[in-house]
């Protein structure tokens, strides 16, 4: 639906991007003439959006970061504007999510999803802004966020709690840093299946059931989320600051919370389950 040289100018930045939500808006901005850069922990990953673009005639580079480490994020931007220039545009794309009853989790398992979800989000935030503001301004950042970020949900709590964060960042930022030129906007996605993090939040044939929960009666898919985080990167967008679009499929107006499913089954049950999909370490 866009001009092929939409993002000609851009250089953009996608946390998480080697799989994924953050691999589709990488190839997508690549796609629209933005050089794109990937961050993440793992090379392999990061290494294959890289070459991806890269054979489709695109500019891409990407850089190992744990996101929960601010000087190891300070190192990826240095590596990653050295290659590609000034980084004008970043998604906050990165996070980690299982589904956990509240009174079983342990602070080690909290911590790791506030870590890398607020925190890292603040850390890639902060240093992208003082990097715009050095340069005298002008920027857009965009983070993805999930529906229960205002609203809660139940068996997330840490996703949830961090979330919530984010938005409330988003819009904070928005404000205070409108001065500057620089926009912050939010995204919101209902279920969009992907490999690794869609699989560990359907448990058993919960799957049919959360796809009866949107209106659309099906799934999203990564392009239509890609799509529109290419809108709110290109100069079309230039007036929408402090917002939190949703792309959901209606899913939260009709149903609430995204997980309170679950409270319907059997508690022991369905603790059983979540158990059994949590990522072994």
């Amino acid at each position: 639906m866009f001009a092929a040289d939409l993002l000609k100018s851009r250089v953009v930045l996608i946390t998480g991007g080697g799989t994924g939500l953050g691999r589709a808006m990488a190839e997508r901005a690549a796609h629209y003439g933005a050089k794109v850069a990937v961050l993440g922990r793992t090379a392999a990953t990061l290494e294959a959006t890289v070459s991806a673009i890269r054979d489709a005639g695109g500019t891409a580079a990407f850089a190992t970061c744990d996101v929960r480490d601010p000087a190891e994020v300070k190192t990826a931007f240095d590596a990653l504007e050295g290659e590609l220039g000034p980084i004008d545009t970043l998604v906050n794309n990165a996070a980690g999510n299982f589904l956990c009853a509240s009174e079983d989790l342990t602070p080690n398992a909290f911590n790791s999803v506030v870590q890398i979800v607020l925190y890292g989000t603040f850390h890639c935030t902060q240093e992208f802004g003082r990097r715009r503001i050095a340069a005298g301004g002008g920027g857009n950042i965009i983070s993805i966020v999930t529906t229960y970020a205002w609203m809660g949900s139940s068996f997330v709590l840490p996703s949830a709690c961090a979330k919530a964060g984010v938005l409330a960042m988003t819009k904070s930022l928005a404000v205070e840093w409108a001065t500057y030129g620089i926009r912050s906007n939010a995204i919101a996605p209902g279920p969009i299946p992907t490999d690794g993090a869609f699989s560990r939040l359907m448990a058993g044939n919960i799957e049919e059931e959360a796809k009866n929960r949107v209106p659309m009666k099906r799934f999203g898919k990564p392009e239509e989320l890609a799509d529109l985080a290419m809108y709110l990167m290109a100069d079309g967008s230039a007036y929408v600051n402090g917002d939190c679009i949703t792309i959901d499929g209606g899913e939260w107006l009709l149903s609430g919370q995204e997980f309170s499913g679950y409270t319907q089954h059997n508690r022991a049950a369905i603790k059983q389950v979540l158990n059994a999909m949590r990522p072994k370490r």
